[in-house]
């Protein structure tokens, strides 16, 4: 199973659930695709589409998942490193009017320079990055994040609490 997540953002992430849709359409991706739209009114045909998932379920999912696709968003991303999931990451981009900056850019560089994510920043390379994602082995690890991270991290929660 492929869990995808598109995220919470009030701005809704097209190029993504376009690109998942096209690739189940031409046979690329086979298996079931279960994807979590946020606000991304786009409901990808053949796939089980969810606006938001409760938290619980949402944990089931990145467990039991093959591949977990997801935007840059740190948390996210976090979650697929600690279950032990491969975690293919495609920022939202300001350029699409996806988010109202590129942060997630960098959260996906950070992450990919810790060999944590496939990154994903020419939506055309999306199955690639999953083919790739398949053939890893990945053991469930304690993340431990950079002081960058930990910055963004806390900044976040900052922002979430106004």
């Amino acid at each position: 199973m492929i869990l995808v997540m598109l995220g919470t953002h009030e701005r809704p992430f097209y190029r993504m659930a376009k690109e998942i849709e096209n690739l189940m359409h031409e046979g690329k991706i086979k298996e079931k695709v279960i994807i979590q739209l946020g606000f991304t009114d786009y409901f990808v045909k053949g796939a089980e589409c969810f606006r938001f998932i409760e938290r619980i379920k949402i944990e089931k999912y990145i467990k039991n998942c093959d591949v977990l696709i997801t935007h840059g968003g740190l948390a996210s991303i976090m979650e697929g490193i600690k279950a032990g999931k491969p975690v293919v990451a495609v920022p939202r981009r300001k350029m699409f009017n996806e988010h109202s900056d590129d942060h997630q850019l960098q959260i996906v560089e950070e992450t990919k320079k810790r060999g944590s994510v496939i990154p994903v920043y020419d939506i055309e390379n999306l199955y690639d990055a999953i083919k790739k994602a398949k053939k890893l082995k990945i053991k469930k690890r304690r993340y431990m994040p950079t002081k960058m991270l930990r910055l963004v991290d806390k900044r976040l929660e900052e922002w979430s609490k106004t």
